[in-house]
């Protein structure tokens, strides 16, 4: 398991956030080294986590404990006993999906596409299911690649989105709740990585289970997904949206591992 950004990812973000194109100085860097811990997040010398903090608005301690290795706890999915991780490649980059189902009657939910529909259609028949419902958190393509695949595959399925350019019958409405057996799927809007960004929730879990929401990019174990010019909106929503959820909120993000609410707070440099 590693985390989708690196200490070096987590740098460069925060500087493009308050566009500062000069910090080596302030972590004690060559602008070569500088320029190759963002590419590698590895540096054989000491860096100066405070002073560069101070400059990029991170956290020092959080991102002191990133560099030195910090991952979230390992996650122990039997308690969501109907939810799957799926994680589609192409080349360097992963992208992960979700399914989740109904265990009575079979009817499932799909939460991004990844890039590869192959390994959730072969899931979904291996299990019996009837998908119904595909829920997008981001329009951006490695999150919508295999759709029409997908939607080939299953045409009734109901797609769900947060995308002013979809179809009326498409896009998601206020408070709306939609019902998958005894599941319980809410969404609410976390724009700032992408205009249409959306985290879902997913409730009434067998034997109480906490809570999942599936975030996208709006963040990630340690880190957040790229501001895109609206860093601002995008710390905001993380803020009122999810990490105002209770702290045993299992996260699961379009990239990277699992991870809770109450970790990102403790530990993700941002917040």
């Amino acid at each position: 398991m590693q985390l989708e950004d690196h200490p070096g990812d987590i740098v460069r973000k925060a500087c493009a956030e308050k566009n500062i194109s000069h910090s080596a100085a302030a972590a004690g860097l060559s602008e070569t080294e500088f320029t190759n811990f963002g590419q590698t997040g590895q540096c054989a010398k000491k860096i100066n986590f405070s002073a560069l903090t101070q400059l990029t608005g991170l956290n020092a301690t959080k991102l002191e404990a990133v560099a030195n290795g910090w991952l979230p706890s390992p996650k122990d999915l039997s308690g969501w006993r109907e939810l799957r991780v799926i994680t589609t490649k192409q080349d360097d980059l992963t992208v992960n999906c979700y399914l989740v189902w109904d265990e009575v009657q079979r009817d499932a939910a799909l939460f991004d596409t990844g890039v590869d529909a192959q390994p959730i259609l072969e899931l979904i028949a291996a299990e019996g299911l009837t998908l119904r419902h595909i829920f997008i958190t981001h329009s951006h393509w490695d999150h919508v690649e295999a759709l029409p695949e997908i939607r080939a595959a299953w045409p009734k399925a109901r797609v769900h989105t947060g995308s002013k350019n979809a179809p009326v019958d498409q896009r998601n409405k206020n408070s709306e709740i939609i019902h998958l057996g005894g599941l319980r799927v809410t969404h609410r809007e976390t724009p700032g990585h992408a205009d249409d960004g959306v985290t879902y929730l997913i409730g009434n879990w067998q034997e109480d289970a906490p809570h999942v929401a599936i975030v996208g990019d709006t963040i990630f174990a340690g880190s957040m997904g790229n501001g895109n010019g609206q860093w601002a909106l995008a710390k905001q929503k993380i803020r009122e949206q999810i990490l105002t959820l209770p702290a045993e909120t299992l996260l699961c993000p379009g990239h990277g591992p699992l991870t809770t609410v109450a970790e990102e707070k403790e530990h993700n440099p941002f917040f």
